[in-house]
């Protein structure tokens, strides 16, 4: 379905973006793998992708929280693969604190990273995406990006800008080959989400499974977790043909949080 396709997934040496790559290139296309971890276990990751899906795999661990070196990963990529038909802008941050302590270093940093690198990386694969009129600019937002929670300024305001960010960019680009839409998680179990359902069941000595349920029971009536692997199909279909007119939009796989 993607051969010949290159993509970047950002922040996919873990959790939501690893799951996004492998379903990319699972379905033919290359891919760029961008994050932070051990070069070793990266390194990994990397061959293990190339070698289970015989695709051209490399990582660029550019920092996001940089202009230049989001426009860096952009431009190695398309040194280094000849062109970028797939942007996938996963990669975020998060911290919790009530508004008036929250630190604003943080609040820099939250934003930068959540947002500001999204605008910088789709301003860089843009051009080339106009000269062969085909391309799926999918940015990862949250539920967040739709509702609030208390003490997360910083993560709602950067997801609400991403979906504003979105709208943007699917309306200068609907007359064109190219798409921009946004995926909407709920929770999700990631190897963070995982840490905060060990904490929660090691402080009320309850197992970890009633730790999940507990962890779910207040955002996610479905009391299930959102997979990578779900949200990596949704990937898919939004780089197929069926998905071409869907410009500009949001879509939600949150177990029901956003319908309440």
């Amino acid at each position: 379905m993607l051969k010949g396709k290159v993509a970047v997934v950002t922040g996919s040496t873990s959790g939501i973006g690893l799951g996004i790559a492998q379903a990319l290139a699972a379905k033919g296309a290359d891919v760029m793998l961008n994050g932070f971890g051990e070069p070793a276990e990266i390194e990994k990751l990397r061959a293990g992708i190339a070698e289970t899906h015989k695709v051209r795999a490399a990582y660029n661990g550019a920092d996001l929280s940089k202009p230049a070196e989001t426009r860096g990963l952009i431009e190695a990529t398309i040194a280094q693969f000849g062109r970028l038909d797939i942007l996938v802008n996963n990669a975020g941050i998060q911290f919790v604190s009530p508004v008036e302590d929250f630190p604003e270093e943080k609040w820099e940093q939250v934003l930068s990273i959540n947002l500001s690198a999204a605008f910088y990386a789709i301003k860089y694969a843009l051009p080339g995406m106009k000269a062969r009129n085909w391309g799926r600019i999918i940015n990862i937002a949250s539920a967040h990006g739709l509702v609030a929670s208390i003490n997360k300024s910083a993560y709602v305001a950067a997801k609400h800008g991403i979906l504003g960010l979105t709208k943007v960019v699917g309306l200068e680009t609907a007359e064109t080959g190219i798409t921009a839409n946004a995926i909407c998680p709920g929770w999700v179990l990631t190897p963070l989400v995982q840490k905060q359902i060990d904490a929660i069941a090691a402080r009320k000595g309850i197992s970890n499974e009633e730790a999940s349920r507990e962890l779910l029971s207040e955002k996610q009536p479905s009391k299930q977790f959102v997979t990578p692997e779900q949200l990596g199909e949704l990937v898919l279909f939004l780089c197929s043909d069926a998905a071409s007119n869907l410009r500009g939009t949001s879509l939600s796989m949150d177990g029901g949080w956003t319908a309440q």
